[in-house]
């Protein structure tokens, strides 16, 4: 284990925090997977959920592992071309994407030979900041000209946007917002970002009156976004209200310590008790406290990752860890603040803790990547260390042959007096 952890470079702080999320995440799983077990094709087993989703761990940090270890300015280097790779996956996904349930989910595919299913949205969004980060960091001879950003930068971003949007309105608001506040901190002129913020809301708005206007022209979940936006703001029932309304019975009966681990009632009509509404059933089984726990581990995070960004040595590593890092944590604030009606449901899961292979995998890759940057860190501080070391160690070989020399000059003059003729006459 010593070993292992030897082995382990880069920020320290940021692999406790997510060892810690990953460990927890075991027995809320465990405990909210019962429904499932027993619904549809289930057989009753819920341990069959847990140890699926241990392996999804397992897979998960043996990709922290493998991804920290590749240095990670060669992601810069491939960002463009991963893009188009992106736009692909995005297209084939909104043609074929695979229908869960029977509900109009198109945002997934499945994996030949493997059979399991892959949401290519998460890809899409790390690609698409690590892209935004090199274009940001690039050095320029002349400023950054909204014409030419245009071409360089929005149009990639936008097209991006509109594979996702008429699947998944939610990540593709959250993926934006986060591009927005990468070119805030890359300096990206302010005027220029209020122009691609009113371009994008009449862009969606198009899109909407589109959508209305011609239902069956292309798939598109317009009309559940409009209602749930509806029945957010509107005392009628419905099925998303039937979920917050549960969720929210889960939190209550929770109080301050919770019913225990495995003693949630609201698990058994939570239709996405182990994904989307998962901090439902930690609160309710773990009480306030435990939800405050887990959200502290989320603001550890965030801190691990400003502290990170911080000392990063170059602006790529900056952006980096900030287009990775922050959206993790803001989706989890999503997905808590839809556990309390804050917001809407959105579909958004809780990184590192909801059930799922695909969204643990690609927030794992985006972890490697970030421990990457600190890893170079610290290889830069190790770097300096050893050479004051070997500048003290040279100086104190310098101060010692000067020392010798010293003595030897010494010495060597005593006898050359003491042999000398004319320093006995002069003695005399």
């Amino acid at each position: 284990m010593k070993q292992l952890v030897n082995n382990l470079k880069g920020d320290k702080g940021i692999w406790s925090f997510v060892a810690l999320l990953a460990l927890f995440s075991f027995m809320p799983v465990f405990s909210a997977s019962s429904n499932l077990a027993y619904i549809g094709q289930g057989n009753g087993n819920t341990l069959g959920y847990l140890v699926k989703h241990i392996v999804h761990i397992c897979i998960g940090f043996t990709i922290i592992f493998m991804v920290h270890k590749v240095p990670y300015h060669y992601f810069k280097a491939v960002s463009k071309g991963a893009l188009y790779i992106v736009w692909v996956l995005l297209a084939y996904t909104l043609i074929k994407g695979t229908v869960i349930a029977g509900a109009n989910a198109s945002r997934w595919i499945q994996v030949p030979f493997i059979g399991v299913t892959f949401q290519t949205s998460t890809l899409a969004a790390m690609v698409l900041f690590i892209f935004v980060a090199r274009y940001l960091s690039k050095t320029r001879e002349v400023p950054i000209s909204f014409k030419s950003s245009i071409w360089e930068l929005w149009l990639p971003v936008f097209i991006t946007l509109a594979f996702i949007l008429p699947a998944n309105f939610s990540t593709t608001a959250l993926i934006f917002s986060m591009v927005l506040m990468l070119v805030f901190i890359g300096k990206y002129p302010l005027r220029y970002i209020g122009i691609v913020v009113g371009s994008g809301i009449v862009f969606l708005a198009f899109f909407i009156l589109v959508a209305k206007a011609f239902p069956d022209a292309f798939p598109n979940r317009v009309d559940t976004w409009i209602s749930r936006i509806d029945n957010f703001t509107s005392d009628k029932p419905d099925e998303d209200d039937y979920q917050i309304e549960k969720a929210k019975i889960a939190i209550a009966s929770g109080k301050i310590y919770g019913l225990g681990p495995g003693k949630s009632v609201q698990k058994n009509f939570l239709p996405q008790s182990s994904s989307d509404f998962i901090f439902a059933i930690i609160v309710e089984e773990y009480g306030l406290l435990g939800g405050l726990g887990v959200l502290m581990l989320y603001l550890l995070l965030l801190f691990r990752f400003v502290i990170a960004s911080h000392k990063a040595n170059s602006l790529f590593g900056k952006l980096v860890v900030v287009g990775l890092g922050f959206p993790m944590i803001f989706q989890a604030m999503v997905n808590m603040a839809v556990a309390v009606e804050l917001l809407p449901v959105t579909g958004q899961t809780l990184p590192l803790i909801s059930s799922g292979g695909s969204s643990i995998w690609m927030t794992c890759f985006a972890l490697g990547i970030i421990i990457s940057v600190t890893k170079k860190e610290e290889e830069i501080a190790q770097e300096l260390k050893d050479a004051a070391k070997r500048e003290e160690a040279l100086q104190k070989l310098i101060d010692r042959e000067l020392e010798e020399e010293e003595v030897v000059a010494e010495n060597y003059s005593i006898e050359d007096k003491a042999n000398n003729p004319m320093h006995a006459v002069l003695n005399k």
